[in-house]
């Protein structure tokens, strides 16, 4: 716990089996609640999340990078969760971390943080590609630009969130893909949540996972169409449900949407 808030991490994983016993080891021991969403891996990422004393859910086929943050986001806010910090399993990002997102979250500083690359200056020095980098920063230039705040970056795997957000956030309007993670910080700063950012080194690895060019372009694209919905969405010319109060939100549709999707309700 901090400042009497529960802490939960999330992550979110896919294929994750050689590098979660490393990301797990630096988790700290303030986290009250540990939980690993697997989105249906081939190879043995469940059953070291066991032996590791994981709370373990199961897809029971591969939706994809955005549909497991959303059940990852809904089982931490079953679970009790006041503070959700979402790290992923690849160990690209260090947990040692966690101690201060959190409590920058649950002392209220601010209502969501993100771990920059970018900050520290090191992301190419971690391994970054460079056409990855070059991305990164005009990609973020021009949400920036658009959404009218100043980050460092958009498109980190390690972010922390209030239960605030997490709750009153439409994230069933969001991708199931990987433009989901755009999505959600685009919804944050239209309804007025506050972002901080701490700097985080990175580590670029064989076996930690990333995106090929063709996805990377995909993204990219996804990232350049959220913005501008947005800039539309603020200007009144379009309404979408991604921004709209009304929107589908996670703990409105627990058990309805395990139902209608085949996915395990509870832990495995």
């Amino acid at each position: 716990m901090v400042n009497g808030k529960r802490i939960a991490v999330v992550m979110p994983a896919y294929n994750a089996g050689k590098t979660l016993a490393a990301t797990v080891a630096e988790v700290p021991e303030l986290v009250d609640i540990r939980i690993l969403v697997d989105d249906h891996s081939r190879d043995d990422t469940v059953e070291v999340a066991r032996r590791l004393g994981l709370l373990v859910f199961q897809h029971d086929r591969n939706y994809g990078y955005g549909r497991n943050q959303q059940t990852c986001y809904r089982e931490a806010l079953a679970a009790g969760a006041d503070v959700v910090i979402m790290v992923h399993p690849d160990y690209q990002y260090t947990p040692l971390l966690i101690t201060a997102m959190a409590s920058m979250v649950a002392y209220g500083v601010y209502d969501v943080v993100l771990a920059s690359r970018i900050i520290g200056g090191r992301a190419l020095l971690g391994g970054m590609p460079l056409y990855k980098y070059v991305a990164n920063r005009l990609l973020t230039a021009f949400e920036n630009l658009f959404l009218g705040v100043k980050l460092s970056e958009y498109h980190t795997g390690y972010r922390a969130f209030s239960r605030k957000v997490l709750t009153d956030l439409p994230l069933l309007e969001d991708s199931d893909d990987f433009v989901f993670d755009n999505q959600m910080l685009a919804q944050c700063v239209h309804f007025g949540f506050h972002i901080g950012e701490v700097s985080c080194p990175t580590k670029y690895f064989e076996e930690a996972s990333s995106i090929n060019f063709r996805r990377s372009v995909k993204y990219g694209f996804g990232v350049l169409a959220t913005t501008l919905q947005f800039a539309l969405q603020k200007w009144g010319l379009i309404h979408l449900p991604r921004f709209s109060a009304n929107g589908r939100k996670l703990e409105d549709e627990r058990e309805i949407y395990y139902a209608s999707h085949g996915e395990t309700a509870g832990p495995v």
